[in-house]
């Protein structure tokens, strides 16, 4: 397994905060406006309570300040197809460059993300066990018989069409995987590997606990940024696959931290 990780237990204070962010979120999304004084009526919590809240999401690019209160940022609310045509040049070359590394025999994970679904291209005619909760891979791998593929089942969120919660994370657990590739919305030195949706984070840090290789994939476009949770620290990462060379920071830590970058 990754032994580079110790896993750190989430406190029961911080999944509130996160359950509440989450919520947040999706109660202005819904309305698209709301006032300070209707969130902290909704959340029943203090006035500065939901200022910390909101300006982290603000920061995030999630939510825009109005006077009096915040809106929903579409901008920020890509749907999945126009975030799978997005650079789609560059995420095929990422999972190519990925997809090199995937050998007979092995027991992959595949994250769910508009990248690491163009990896089956260039691994459907190899034989290997593939758990995932990408449901546009599972549905794409249908004709290769030479690819077991075991799905994490679970709740289904169908803003990234992928299974996730607390039955997904539970049904990786005992597996034992030669190498995972991971998607993520935002990667940063401060922050560490982030994903917008709390529902996928605990699968996302279960698989990278239980692999013996993490590969993570993403664009230029995910770094310095960061999203709603952390599912683990760069340094966790044993390849970082990017579609362009990767600024002299990234690089100065990926050298200390022993994390191969990857890029044309």
């Amino acid at each position: 397994m990754n032994k580079k990780r110790i896993p750190n237990k989430i406190g029961v204070i911080a999944m509130i905060k996160i359950k509440r962010i989450n919520e947040l979120l999706q109660y202005v999304e819904k309305r698209q406006t709301a006032s300070l004084d209707d969130l902290v009526k909704e959340f029943n919590v203090s006035k500065n309570t939901i200022r910390r809240d909101v300006q982290e999401l603000v920061e995030q690019g999630r939510l825009k300040k109005v006077y009096g209160g915040v809106s929903a940022n579409k901008s920020s609310t890509v749907p999945y197809h126009d975030r799978k045509v997005q650079n789609q040049e560059g995420k095929i070359k990422i999972a190519e460059m990925a997809a090199s590394y995937v050998e007979d025999g092995d027991i992959i994970f595949l994250d769910s993300g508009t990248t690491t679904v163009e990896m089956l291209e260039f691994i459907k005619d190899k034989n290997l066990i593939i758990v995932t909760n990408n449901l546009d891979f599972t549905l794409e791998a249908t004709p290769y018989s030479n690819l077991k593929i075991y799905s994490t089942g679970g709740m289904y969120e169908r803003t990234t069409k992928s299974y996730a919660g607390l039955e997904s994370a539970e049904s990786v657990k005992n597996y034992n995987f030669s190498k995972a590739f991971m998607a993520s919305t935002g990667i940063s030195l401060t922050n560490g590997v982030t994903n917008s949706s709390p529902q996928e984070t605990q699968i996302k840090s279960t698989v990278v606990d239980r692999s013996k290789e993490v590969f993570l994939l993403v664009d230029q476009s995910k770094f310095d940024h960061y999203s709603l949770t952390t599912y683990c620290d760069i340094e966790d990462i044993d390849y970082l696959v990017t579609d362009k060379p990767t600024e002299d920071k990234y690089n100065q830590f990926a050298e200390k931290n022993n994390v191969k970058l990857i890029y044309p």
